[in-house]
């Protein structure tokens, strides 16, 4: 099969599992059904992350246990009118474009407003991008204090909605993040993957014991 044909196929099998964990709701039931499906996909996919060489002995990504304190609900506050231009660059892999906005593979993405939630009485700020290639699509990296320990050093995706990877929203309209499904950008496991990054001011302000693990 023609490569982008089998992209668009991987890409089919993301959405369509992210739809099956909307449906089923919270809980661990829903979480670890999203998971096999997709290790399932990630052992035999062509367009698979993983090394081919990896996919014959791959087993699973391993996980933090799951904590029903990680899924939290967030609204967006919208950026000042200037704001695009003078926030700092998401970071990038391998490299970042101007201002409020960054390059990658794919297109490039624009800062629109911040994702704010709160946990234990902790305020959660990051900042919220868009995909500004054809059809769009909400983007949202973090940062926090196991990146380089339990989690790959430029961070992990909660949101990429150009891939089918988003856990909708509540009756309110709230983002749900959920950051058990937190989970790492394909450079983590091969680094033939070029991957946006998140910017060094997306930062969860505790460390996130939730979500998946380094490969």
């Amino acid at each position: 099969m023609d490569a982008h044909l089998e992209l668009a196929d991987f890409r089919r099998q993301v959405t369509a599992n992210y739809a099956r964990a909307r449906e089923r709701g919270r809980g661990p039931e829903a979480w670890m059904a999203w998971r096999i499906a997709r290790d399932a996909l990630f052992a035999a996919h062509p367009q698979s992350p993983v090394p081919e060489d990896r996919r014959p002995g791959f087993v699973g990504m391993d996980f933090f246990p799951h904590d029903p304190s990680w899924r939290l609900v967030a609204t967006v506050e919208p950026l000042a009118a200037d704001a695009g231009a003078t926030q700092p660059s998401p970071g990038a892999s391998p490299g970042s474009g101007a201002a409020g906005v960054v390059s990658s593979p794919d297109g490039v993405f624009r800062a629109i407003g911040v994702a704010v939630a709160t946990r234990g009485g902790q305020e959660i700020r990051l900042p919220l991008l868009w995909f500004e290639g054809y059809g769009g699509g909400l983007f949202l990296p973090f940062r926090d204090a196991t990146n380089g320990d339990a989690t790959y050093g430029g961070g992990r995706y909660l949101l990429d909605q150009a891939k089918g990877a988003d856990l909708g929203a509540d009756a309110g309209g709230a983002l749900v993040l959920d950051f058990n499904f937190a989970y790492h950008p394909s450079c983590a496991h091969d680094p033939r993957w070029r991957c946006p990054l998140a910017a060094p001011d997306a930062v969860v302000p505790a460390p996130v014991t939730a979500g998946e693990l380094v490969p």
